[in-house]
């Protein structure tokens, strides 16, 4: 009967110490009702018992699913805001100054000793004409010159009647100018050399002397000009 005992005594000793092995070795089992074996007791479809213990962080496989690591995952970074397209830039108005004088040979306007434009001075003042649109002038002087032949009187009052001839077919035209003016100067500016076209009246002294004849146009005042700055 010692015997028996002491081999009864011994087997459930050795069991107690398995049964404790086994539980140490099945430690992520807490929180789940587990057999003698330390594994997880199921039920008959196959579940898991939960203790009072367990959580989420207990869990472990075919019991319940293990949380999986989540990847970090970077968003790409934002797309660079596209810059913005600059603003056309609106034409600009610019009054630039104008100054500019145009001579007129007294023979392309006038016949010989008169002052009443040829059809040709017409169509040369029309060209002029055409050239002030579009600017606004201060003012337009228009100067009679003649040649030395004859009377110097005479002479400075056809330089007069010529320039008054020109300003009035300018005013005609709606030339736009705060002031137009003529005047004659007779034969005190020549273009002509000192001591050249001398002699009697001729038809060779009388073209030679051609380039003081004339009507000289000279304006000053500002142009409209549009563009960009």
């Amino acid at each position: 009967m010692k015997t028996f005992k002491r081999i009864a005594i011994s087997t459930l000793f050795v069991a107690s110490s398995l049964g404790g092995t086994a539980f140490a070795q099945n430690e992520p089992t807490q929180g789940y009702g587990v057999d003698s074996r330390g594994a997880p007791v199921m039920n008959s479809t196959g579940l898991c018992w939960h203790t009072t213990n367990w959580t989420s962080t207990n869990a472990v496989e075919p019991c319940d699913a293990t949380p999986k690591p989540v990847a970090m995952v970077t968003p790409p970074p934002a797309p660079l805001a596209k810059a913005a397209e600059p603003a056309p830039v609106a034409p600009v108005a610019a009054m630039v100054p104008v100054t500019k004088k145009i001579s007129f040979s007294g023979d392309a306007l006038f016949d010989f000793d008169k002052s009443s434009l040829k059809p040709a001075g017409m169509k040369m003042l029309d060209e002029l004409v055409q050239q002030f649109k579009g600017a606004k002038y201060n003012s337009i002087v228009a100067t009679g010159h003649s040649d030395h032949l004859g009377n110097s009187a005479y002479n400075q009052k056809l330089s007069e009647r010529r320039a008054q001839t020109v300003k009035q077919y300018l005013m005609d035209k709606n030339v736009q100018a705060g002031s137009i003016e003529a005047k004659g100067m007779g034969e005190t500016q020549p273009l002509t050399p000192a001591g050249a076209c001398r002699g009697a009246q001729s038809s060779k002294v009388v073209a030679c002397l051609q380039v003081d004849r004339r009507v000289d146009v000279e304006v000053t005042g500002t142009h409209t000009v549009t563009g960009s700055l």
